[in-house]
């Protein structure tokens, strides 16, 4: 049984910086795809970061440049970090993990996490 259990949410002032972390239980790291997704009020929930197994990642393009995700095998961490954060990037930040995607599509069996929050003000 797989769980994902987020932390490092908070909140930051526009510019600012946070590193959200995501560890797991199980061995997925390296194995799944991992993601971190994200839930604005009045949106739909969207993907934010995705890495593959192999290592590839994908961003929404509403992010890149600004974020970069990665993970720690041996830690069975999956990590976000944000830099120059936006009011419009405030929402729930969720993590996430599936055994195949393309891009920031997850197919099978989904894992996610209770979600941790992020405010820019």
């Amino acid at each position: 049984h797989v769980q994902l259990v987020e932390s490092g949410g908070g909140s930051v002032q526009v510019g600012g910086s946070l590193t959200l972390s995501c560890v797991a239980s199980g061995d997925i790291i390296g194995r799944y795809c991992m993601g971190w997704f994200r839930k604005i009020p009045d949106r739909e929930r969207e993907g934010v970061a995705g890495i593959e197994s192999d290592g590839s990642t994908s961003y929404a393009d509403s992010v890149k440049g600004r974020f970069t995700i990665s993970q720690d095998t041996a830690k069975n961490m999956s990590y976000l970090e944000m830099n120059n954060l936006k009011p419009e990037d405030t929402g729930m930040y969720y993590c996430a993990a599936a055994p195949s995607c393309s891009g920031l599509n997850f197919y099978g069996r989904e894992y996610w996490g209770q979600g941790t929050q992020v405010t820019v003000s």
